[in-house]
């Protein structure tokens, strides 16, 4: 198993980032109505959506219900201290991690 941390910072981004051999793009931001961190994933080369308003809660495989679409790990979201917290909008990337995790 490899755990791999997504390095993110506490303000809304778009980035590259290899996730079990594929390229993604990734689109991070933080929802006021929720309260949350939201994410987006598309394919790196063209920019389709793949999976759009995933909401950072804590706890469970965000990617779980989608297994079908063979993205080859686990997303996790977390608080140190507290692993039933979400990230909130000042610590992500402190605190507030984001985990990637391959079989």
């Amino acid at each position: 198993m490899n755990i791999y941390e997504i390095p993110l910072t506490n303000d809304a981004q778009v980035f590259s980032i290899d996730l079990a051999g594929v390229e993604y793009q990734v689109n991070l931001y933080w929802c006021d109505a929720a309260e949350i961190w939201v994410i987006d994933l598309a394919d790196n080369a063209t920019g389709t959506p793949i999976l759009s308003g995933i909401p950072l809660v804590a706890g469970p495989d965000l990617l779980a219900q989608f297994a079908y679409l063979g993205i080859g790990g686990t997303l996790s979201a977390y608080t140190e201290g507290d692993l039933n917290s979400p990230p909130n909008y000042d610590n992500l990337g402190v605190t507030g991690k984001v985990t990637f995790t391959t079989p």
